[in-house]
């Protein structure tokens, strides 16, 4: 007499979490930049980026008013004005990665700025030298930026493959001045909510890179820059 063998409730379950997961990695389908809707898309997600940007700008501005001596409060805005107002003017590409999870990676990326605590906190280091660790990390980070040219954006994207610059040295170096930047903010405005607001950037960013290496591995000249420069974003680290 033959039974039926049906996969037991843990099986399933499994079975399960693994498709969700998957079509959560997987690249979604996007409408054409060129499109109606993919046009209404950009305006919309420029707005709301200029919107964020403008709120915490003034919310510097305000907290700087109180205290004119907190430099790095206005190099962590200098900063922040340059990476989400450069993304306003950028080209939009003809092919990004639009699955949820590079949408997560990527908007939390760019937008945990709006998390750091900016009214004064405790200093781990003098505010001259939390000021002078932060330039070195907005030069690099201009550097960065200025080598990358109009392939700029939020979003997972082919822009076209960037060898030039501080792009010789570490794959990913705008991320390198981000971090520094914001390492020099933490220590000269260290509280919790300043350490978890770099930890999650720190975790967002290492997801954003993940997915972008993704998306840009599918060029076969991406993958020969990956051969020639070997480490994202730390040099000798990583």
């Amino acid at each position: 007499m033959e039974h039926e063998v049906r996969p037991s409730m843990a099986t399933t379950r499994r079975h399960a979490t693994a498709t969700a997961l998957a079509a959560a990695a997987r690249p979604c389908a996007a409408p054409h930049a060129d499109s109606f809707l993919g046009i209404l898309i950009e305006v919309f997600a420029r707005v709301v980026a200029a919107l964020a940007l403008g709120v915490f700008a003034y919310a510097a501005y305000l907290q700087w008013r109180l205290d004119p001596s907190r430099i790095t409060l206005i190099l962590l805005a200098v900063s922040t004005t340059l990476t989400v107002g450069l993304s306003l003017f950028a080209e939009p590409p003809k092919k990004r990665d639009w699955s949820p999870l590079a949408l997560f990676f990527s908007v939390g990326g760019t937008f945990y700025y709006l998390v750091f605590q900016l009214t004064a906190s405790r200093q781990l280091l003098p505010e001259a030298a939390g000021a002078a660790i932060q330039l070195i990390g907005l030069f690099w980070q201009l550097f960065a930026k200025v080598s990358l040219r109009k392939s700029f954006g939020i979003l997972p994207a082919n822009r076209g493959i960037v060898s030039r610059g501080a792009y010789r040295f570490v794959r990913h170096p705008m991320y390198l001045g981000y971090l520094i930047i914001d390492a020099g903010f933490l220590l000269t405005n260290f509280s919790a909510r300043n350490l978890i607001a770099v930890a999650l950037q720190i975790g967002l960013q290492l997801g954003r890179i993940r997915r972008e290496e993704r998306l840009l591995s599918e060029d076969a000249a991406y993958r020969a820059y990956r051969r020639s420069v070997r480490y994202r974003v730390i040099p000798g680290l990583f």
